[in-house]
């Protein structure tokens, strides 16, 4: 903090002779003292951000696997609150390509040949959930890769909890589900 203080008060003192030496200071003249600028508090980093809005606490839930070439995904997003939300977007890029040509659900679209991105649909607080699932081919037979999954947009909605919807999951070509 005294570091902060010490920073801020180095700003201001720069400024306010910078200024003075533009301002035309006739001989004699007295310049008023400067008063120190206030410092904001900074709240540790452990507690939440305040939240100005909507707020909801999106989570995404599920396992991936892969095997011969093939990825699957099943996911849920859920929403834990306080508000509801008429829509989020669930973001998924893998660290190998993905084969051209494929079809998604409606709901999906591909942002690259690695990312796909996917609407949850509304998610209400009393317990409205999204569920997702995606049968993929790579470009080529892997032996393992890895899934980023993240939330994307959630509806202007804050979310002071974002552990839960950010995932990244190692998935090795044993066809077995890795869950997140």
């Amino acid at each position: 903090m005294r570091g902060i203080r010490k920073g801020v008060l180095g700003v201001a003192l720069v400024a306010t002779v910078v200024m003075g030496a533009g301002a035309g200071v006739s001989a004699g003249a007295v310049e008023p003292e400067a008063a120190p600028m206030p410092v904001p508090e900074v709240a540790p980093a452990s507690m939440p951000a305040p939240v100005i809005g909507a707020e909801a606490d999106v989570a995404h839930h599920g396992h991936v696997s892969l095997w011969d070439g093939r990825v699957g995904v099943w996911l849920v997003s859920e929403n834990l609150g306080p508000s509801d939300l008429s829509q989020a977007t669930v973001r998924l890029a893998f660290s190998v390509p993905m084969a051209g040509g494929q079809e998604l659900p409606p709901a999906c679209l591909w942002s690259s040949d690695r990312v796909v991105s996917c609407r949850t649909g509304e998610l209400r607080v009393t317990g409205g959930i999204g569920e997702l699932g995606l049968d993929l081919r790579t470009a080529g037979l892997p032996d393992e890769l890895t899934v980023d999954i993240t939330t994307a947009w959630r509806d202007g909605a804050a979310d002071r909890h974002p552990g839960n919807d950010r995932h990244r999951v190692l998935v090795l070509a044993t066809g077995d589900p890795y869950v997140f």
